[in-house]
């Protein structure tokens, strides 16, 4: 049963981290800063956290767009909800309260993409109790897997405590050779500030089109950089050339995890292997504020050469992390004809009308 007022809405930045930092699984994607970003374009944000019998025992940021011309919404809480993933007492009490939110929200839906790990390894995985837990009782409830994933499901998580000796000598050969070449090749590397942004976010354009994968308008991503620096949750680094910015990578850090959120590069220079050495330095950067966790943030959905992850995965794979597969994002249907409007009517439409287009055009 619903018990939504037990709990509490949280106004304040600095009291909301201080909640998020004392659970496990923090990310800065449940951040404030986050929220309030998100919330310039398009969303509005409810920060609560559900008290404990020390402390607090579970906390979400949910975030809320409003349906244009409609008396719906539908609701998103990006990697969270964050509690003891492993407590299903708590895991039940959070699903049904978020249940009852979608409802009182009048929420057409309400997705979730927790942290919770499906596998471990590439071949063989290694299935985790906790996530096969997680998503029995997702689909007992009618929770749906999503057709929107909007973050990665799968990942490569680096564990920093090792020394960097050790984490270099696990490297692939190429890897480790590449790192070497870049400084033999005279690249620099250097932390900079939003004096950079403007220059990163061009080559994050150009990393888009190579990789052909979709982006949003500069502003946004400026926006969200500058936010995060100002909150002393970003770091960005620059690999030059003779001052000739080649790639840049922006670390994200929050709690004890970083996480590489952002990557780009031209196309100046690039048998100098600039990407190599600029992870690298953001991995001893992110070791050396006592991160324990560095995120790679993304890996193929399947590890086959088809999957359009399948060329960033050949590059982060020679660092040697973990591959990590989550449950990825579940869509709780709290108005199930609104939902299927939504997400199968109105997307084969949409396909429908641009295969048409295409023919007319084709045909002219």
């Amino acid at each position: 049963m619903s018990r939504l007022a037990d709990w509490q809405q949280i106004d304040e930045a600095a009291r909301w981290h201080d909640i998020l930092h004392s659970l496990p699984a923090a990310h800065p994607l449940q951040s404030w800063v986050w929220g309030a970003f998100k919330s310039r374009w398009g969303w509005s944000m409810k920060a609560l956290a559900l008290p404990g019998a020390e402390g607090h025992a579970a906390a979400a940021l949910v975030l809320r767009r409003q349906l244009p011309g409609l008396p719906f919404s539908f609701l998103y809480v990006p990697k969270g909800p964050l509690f003891a993933y492993e407590d299903e007492a708590l895991r039940e009490r959070v699903l049904d309260d978020l249940q009852a939110l979608a409802r009182q929200e009048r929420a057409i839906f309400v997705k979730i993409d927790p942290d919770v790990v499906r596998s471990c390894g590439l071949e063989p995985e290694q299935p985790d109790p906790v996530g096969a837990a997680w998503l029995r009782s997702l689909q007992a409830r009618g929770w749906r897997f999503s057709t929107d994933q909007v973050q990665f499901r799968n990942t490569v998580l680096l564990d920093l405590e090792q020394s960097e000796e050790s984490l270099l000598a696990a490297m692939k050969s190429k890897t480790r050779y590449n790192i070497r070449l870049a400084a033999r090749k005279e690249v620099e590397v250097r932390q900079v500030g939003p004096e950079a942004f403007p220059a990163i976010v061009e080559m994050y354009a150009t990393t888009a089109e190579r990789n052909e994968f979709g982006i949003r308008p500069p502003a946004y991503y400026l926006d969200a950089w500058q936010s995060l620096y100002e909150a002393g949750m970003a770091q960005p680094f620059l690999a030059e050339y003779q001052g000739t910015p080649l790639a840049a990578v922006i670390v994200v850090h929050f709690g004890k995890l970083a996480l590489y959120m952002y990557g780009a590069s031209n196309e100046l220079e690039r048998n100098r292997m600039p990407t190599y050495l600029v992870q690298w330095e953001a991995i001893r950067w992110a070791k050396a504020q006592g991160c324990r966790i560095y995120d790679f943030w993304g890996a193929p959905d399947e590890f086959v050469e088809s999957d359009s992850l399948w060329g960033v995965w050949r590059f982060k794979s020679g660092f040697e992390g973990e591959v990590v597969r989550h449950i990825g994002a579940w869509d709780y249907p709290a108005r199930p004809f609104w939902y299927w409007l939504f997400n199968v009517a109105l997307p084969r439409y949409r396909r429908l009308l641009r295969s048409r287009n295409r023919d007319r055009a084709g045909s002219g």
